[in-house]
């Protein structure tokens, strides 16, 4: 019985919740985008606790950053597996670690709109 099999219901959820943090801690070592995206999560939960807006707006303005982080984190996980299958270069390893790093343009452009569109309808 594998350890995945025998680990079910609270016990699992501990695992899983232990895995996270053990990867949330090697983003933080490793990742410099990361902790550059956790300052602009702390910044974020500022700006939205100051402002004058509905708690959707609130959500939105610090969930856009989250969303950029969990991207980021993604592309991490996508470039840990490419380097540890091989450092020579190879189309798909290129086209691998172009894609994650689209996904993390992709959602910070996102949040950018979100930031954008809630800014400009407070302050306007």
């Amino acid at each position: 019985m594998t350890e995945i099999q025998k680990n079910t219901g609270i016990k699992r959820v501990i695992y899983a919740a232990r895995y996270s943090w053990y990867g949330l801690i090697a983003a933080w070592k490793n990742e410099a985008a990361f902790r550059q995206e956790c300052a602009a999560l702390i910044f974020a939960v500022i700006i939205a606790a100051v402002l004058d807006v509905s708690l959707f707006a609130k959500a939105a303005l610090v969930g856009s950053v989250i969303f950029v982080m969990i991207v980021e984190l993604m592309n991490s996980a996508v470039e840990a597996v490419v380097d540890r299958v091989g450092l020579e270069r190879h189309e798909l390893s290129g086209r691998a670690k172009d894609l994650g790093s689209a996904a993390v343009f992709l959602a910070i452009g996102l949040a950018m709109m979100v930031w954008g569109s809630i800014l400009w309808t407070h302050f306007s």
